[in-house]
């Protein structure tokens, strides 16, 4: 749920693959659980990944398909969009640092270049 007024941040370059395939609803979820580690993806899911759990088995392979030169690296922390999209949904500066594990000046920081 976004609140009026404020609307989702565009994504950045690094998280836009997996947005496209998730929108940005999903793409919150998906990087809060899977930021900052590499991840592999079967071409074909058989239902056990924790990926598939979270994105269903279509979304899944949506992302094996199209993600799978970036999850070579590591999936992105994207604390800046992810800050900016918790934002969006109402959550408060204080909540946003405890939900990704960093001061509520660095929060204040990432908000502070966004768009109102």
């Amino acid at each position: 749920m976004t609140l009026p007024g404020l609307a989702f941040p565009k994504p950045t370059a690094q998280i836009d693959p997996f947005h496209q395939v998730l929108g940005p609803e999903l793409t919150i979820t998906f990087l809060l659980q899977f930021g900052g580690a590499p991840l592999n993806l079967a071409d074909n899911p058989q239902g056990r990944g924790a990926v598939e759990l979270l994105v269903g088995p279509d979304k899944a392979r949506e992302l094996a398909v199209s993600c799978t030169h970036l999850f070579k690296k590591r999936v992105p922390l994207a604390k800046r969009w992810l800050a900016q999209a918790l934002k969006a949904q109402g959550h408060s500066n204080a909540q946003i640092a405890r939900t990704l594990r960093a001061t509520d000046v660095s929060v204040s920081g990432w908000l502070k270049g966004a768009t109102r």
